[in-house]
Order: structure tokens, then sequence, then C-alpha cells
């Protein structure tokens, strides 16, 4: 048997360490874990404001790609609670294959429009970006294309330049044509743009516009951040010159407007830190969060009424967003991704 003062010293010792073990779970979880798909660049100011304001440490895994694979091998034993992705593509991933879990919040709804969020809280919309038509100042008259349906126009043969069909940026429009259109009137459409290509698609969304600026094609499709980072970049400022050589059409003004779609955040299935990934997806949504996060990749604030940088405000002013619930048009990728393979439109 133990003495009786051996026996307080266990005990002293058990209670010292249980108290410790108490105040390290407290430390341990003031900080998220964060797989992000975004750069560095991009997130880095956000999260060390974030941090200021709330205390809350920040750890970040970056990758390009394979992010969401590393998340379904560690299972349960994860460390990750959010993950940020730079596109809709990969959040629906992440649903699809059960590695998120729903967020009931107040202010992720009064923050993000209904059409930039999972009705049921599986992921949350950042930032948007609109989806372009690039056109020559050059061939190209003010007015002359206004739709994303009159790129099929036999008027446009061998003048556009476009990337692969299979992209996710591409992917997302046809299947927002099919949402509006049927698949057999989007079919008709892709049939037709493909029969305009001045060339087999390839490259990003840059490519195009630099092929445009040479001459290659008079027309593209692409993103709109793209422009603000081209613009300015004086570290290669032969893309200052490219982004000089086009205007920028926001398609379909006149009636349902243009597509757009998101880069967002979805908590993980297994979060160890949950509550603070809740607190920093909140922290996203809010006025200034939003302001830098858009500010640095030349995006649109999610959130209404967030102030633009000056650049897009300049360059892009207000203009109409298909209110299209991103869900809905999500559900149409796999029609569209059969209608691409069906018209061969990379080939």
């Amino acid at each position: 048997m133990l003495s009786r003062s051996l026996f307080k010293s266990f005990t002293r010792i058990a209670v010292a360490t249980a108290a410790l073990g108490v105040v390290m779970t407290s430390a341990a979880a003031e900080q998220v874990n964060i797989y992000s798909y975004r750069q560095p660049f991009l997130i880095e100011p956000v999260l060390d404001a974030f941090t200021e304001e709330t205390g809350i440490e920040t750890r970040v895994v970056y990758a390009s790609k394979g992010l969401v694979e590393r998340l379904e091998r560690e299972g349960r034993n994860s460390p990750a609670d959010l993950v940020l992705t730079s596109n809709t593509s990969n959040l629906m991933q992440l649903v699809d294959q059960g590695l998120t879990q729903s967020v009931d919040s107040k202010v992720l709804q009064e923050n993000i429009p209904a059409q930039f969020r999972a009705e049921d809280g599986q992921w949350f919309g950042l930032t948007t970006r609109a989806r372009l038509i690039y056109a020559s100042k050059d061939r190209v008259k003010p007015g002359e294309i206004k739709t994303y349906e009159e790129l099929a126009d036999p008027k446009w043969k061998g003048r556009i330049c476009t990337r692969s069909g299979k992209h996710p940026y591409s992917l997302s429009l046809i299947a927002s044509m099919i949402a509006h259109h049927g698949e057999e009137k989007t079919r008709e459409w892709l049939e037709g743009v493909k029969a305009n290509l001045a060339r087999k698609p390839q490259g990003n969304d840059r490519a195009q516009v630099k092929a445009i600026s040479e001459g290659v094609c008079d027309l593209s499709l692409g993103n709109s951040y793209y422009f603000g980072n081209m613009i300015t970049n004086e570290e290669e400022p032969e893309q200052i010159e490219w982004a000089k050589s086009v205007n920028l059409v926001f398609p379909n003004q006149e009636d349902r407007g243009t597509h757009m779609f998101i880069s967002g955040a979805a908590v993980t299935k297994h979060a160890p830190n949950r509550d603070n990934a809740v607190k920093l997806l909140e922290f996203l949504s809010g006025e200034q969060a939003q302001y830098l996060y858009a500010e640095k990749n030349f995006e649109f604030p999610v959130r209404p009424g967030v102030e633009r940088s000056e650049l897009i405000q300049e360059y892009m002013g207000d203009f109409k967003e298909d209110d299209l619930s991103l869900t809905e048009i999500a559900s149409y990728v796999p029609a569209a991704s059969k209608l691409v393979d069906e018209v061969a439109f990379d080939f």
C-alpha cells in the first residue's frame, strides 16, 4: 500500500498534470489549421488581420492541387479545419466526397448572398469573378458582341480563342448555358463556338489575350481578375500591352446578366478546431477582410456594399450579374462535360 505522504505527492502531481493538460488544450484550441488552394500573397494579409483581431493563430498548408485527396486520405485524423479554394469545382468536390460539414451562422447568411453559398451550409463563397468576353480594340467594334450566345454566330468564324472546354471555368459557363437553355440548345451553341475557333483550345486565360494582341484571334473568354493582373504586371510589362489591346465585354447585360463564380471555403468534416474555423469564415465575410481579400487579386467582394478596388471600378464599373444559384449550375457540370466530349470541342 502507498504511504499517506506518497499518496498526497501523487495526488498533487496528478492535479498539476491535469491542470497543465487543460492549459495546453486551451492553448491548442486557439488556432485554426487551413488547407489552401489560394496563394500566400492573397490570404496572408487577411489571416494576419484575423490573428490581430482575435488572437487565434493560423497555420496554413499551401498547394495548387491534391488537397482534397490529402484530406480524404487523412480522414478523421486530419489536422485541417478549413479549406480555401480558388474555384467552385474544388468546393463541390469536397462536398461530393463527404469531406465538409454544415455551418449554421447568421453572420454568414447575412453577409453572403444566397446564390453564393450552399443552402445546407456546406460551403461559402468569399469572392466572385465574372466570365467576360475579351474583344480586340482594333478589330471588334464596341457593341458588336453583347452576349455569350453570339459567340456561335458564323460572323466570328476563325476569330475566337479559348482554353480547354474541360477546364472548370469553361465547364461552369457551359453548365450555366444548360441551366438557361437546356442541353440541346447548348449543344448547338457549343458546336457553333467550336466552328468559330481560330485554333485548338489551349493555354490559360492570359494566353488568349496574348493571342488577341498578336492578331491570332479577335475574341476570347476570360475571368475578370486576369485583366487586373495583366494591366498592373510591371515585372512582365508585355502583359500590360496585352491588356491594353482589348476591351472588356460583360455579356448579357440586357437580359440575365454575366456569368459569375467564386473562390470560397468549407469547414472540414472532422475539424479539430471547428469553432475557430467558423470564426475565421465569419471574419472573411466581414467588410475589412472582404476588401483586402478581393483587392489583392482584383476580384469582387462577395458581400454587397463593400468597396471595390479603384482599378476594378475604373475598368469594369457596375454591371448586372446572373443570379442563378451556383448549386444549380454545379448540378449541370457533368452534362456540360459530356457535351464537351460529344462535340469534340478540344480537338
